[in-house]
């Protein structure tokens, strides 16, 4: 368990085992969050929240809103409620998380000198404040058949409704906030900001739910951006910053080019030193047989299609093809020996059929011991030996 605290802000990190049920682990933080909420203070602004998320992962999509004639508090409205909570709800998507938030607030500037001047603590100018914005019952209408609760609600909403307000009064004279310093209209903190193209901006920074698909998540938010900029002002610029799919269909691009040129000069390889199309053929077909099984077994077990499963494949392509040209050289040697080609197939098959199954045995064997290993790289990688012992077994 680790914490981080800042200005107004404090995260803790607990860390589970990774055979922990993680919905199981989310009741009992809640629990101790509701337990723990008496000893937090009063004059917290929310109560404490969790989130099922992995605060290592990178954020998948960045997005900037900004506006040259709007206040930024009027921004950070419309990204809280027009656009995280409606992204927070797409499926795969963990949390939503607002940077350079400046939500609306009334802030205060007392000069010290016409406190002293008029006799007037700072307590009796937040308990004026506290009075002003209080809600409280003020009675009770009863009837013959029901009973309504009067309340009154004393919330002033902006810096023009702050400015009269009586904070004490001297020599019969109500002395008012507005003489007292400046009110007006402004964010809760000016402490934290952030910028987009030289301009002011709340960026929204997604992150995945563990195990889905970055694409796919990327994919479906993407989706209902021309949705979002109908629904904001035309003042309002949504853009995307940075986008990790991106990167990623680059990556799986780059290894499916370098498994097909794998596939490629391992034909040709074979074709140069055998001389004989036919003989080639045979363990070309090998190679698309090998990864259409190993796609079979993939896709029972609920793998995808990604960098890992792509880069097994393409280092077993050689293993692959192992075992069809120890084969067919045995052939090729039977036939040019004089045999006919049934005959040279079933006895080169017969001599070495028992060395090709050990080959293949002794391959799978190798990364075996992968598939046991604990801790999260052995997560990492057992995707990555099941994809290789597969192709091997069924090239075998």
């Amino acid at each position: 368990m680790t914490s981080t605290s800042a200005l107004g802000v404090s995260q803790i990190t607990i860390q589970f085992a990774l055979d922990r049920d993680i919905d199981a682990a989310a009741q009992d933080v809640q629990a101790a969050i509701t337990k723990a909420l008496p000893l937090l203070p009063t004059g917290m602004p929310t109560p404490p929240t969790y989130q099922k998320v992995n605060p290592a992962d990178q954020p998948v999509i960045y997005m900037a809103l900004s506006s040259p004639t709007l206040p930024l508090y009027t921004v950070d409205e419309y990204a809280q409620t027009n656009l995280a909570q409606r992204i927070s709800t797409i499926t795969g998507v963990a949390q939503v998380t607002v940077f350079g938030s400046q939500k609306y607030a009334v802030r205060v500037q007392v000069d010290p000198r016409a406190l002293a001047a008029r006799g007037i603590g700072i307590d009796e100018v937040e308990q004026a404040i506290s009075r002003a914005n209080s809600n409280r019952p003020t009675g009770t209408l009863s009837g013959p058949h029901q009973a309504v609760n009067i309340q009154s609600t004393g919330q002033l909403t902006d810096a023009a409704a702050y400015r009269p307000l009586v904070v004490a009064y001297r020599n019969g004279s109500p002395v008012r906030l507005e003489e007292l310093g400046r009110v007006i209209d402004g964010v809760q903190t000016d402490k934290v900001a952030s910028w987009f193209n030289d301009d002011r901006a709340v960026v929204l920074a997604v992150q995945r739910q563990p195990g889905t698909n970055t694409v796919e998540v990327v994919d479906r938010i993407r989706k209902l951006l021309p949705v979002f900029r109908q629904q904001l002002p035309a003042s309002v610029s949504l853009n995307v910053v940075y986008d990790r799919s991106v990167a990623i269909r680059e990556s799986v691009h780059d290894v499916q080019f370098t498994l097909l040129l794998a596939i490629v000069l391992v034909v040709m390889v074979i074709f140069l030193f055998l001389r004989n199309l036919s003989a080639t053929l045979i363990p070309s077909l090998a190679l698309p047989l090998s990864i259409v099984g190993t796609f079979a077994v993939m896709y029972v077990l609920g793998y995808t299609i990604d960098i890992i499963s792509l880069m097994a494949l393409t280092l077993c392509v050689g293993f692959v093809v192992d075992d069809a040209v120890v084969m067919l050289e045995n052939i090729v040697r039977h036939m040019e020996s004089g045999e006919s080609r049934m005959e040279a197939a079933l006895k080169g098959a017969r001599e070495i059929g028992f060395t090709i199954l050990s080959m293949t045995v002794s391959l799978a064997a190798v990364f075996i011991p992968v598939l046991f290993m604990g801790g999260v790289v052995g997560r990492l990688l057992h995707e990555f030996a099941v994809v290789i012992v597969t192709a091997v077994l069924v090239s075998g």
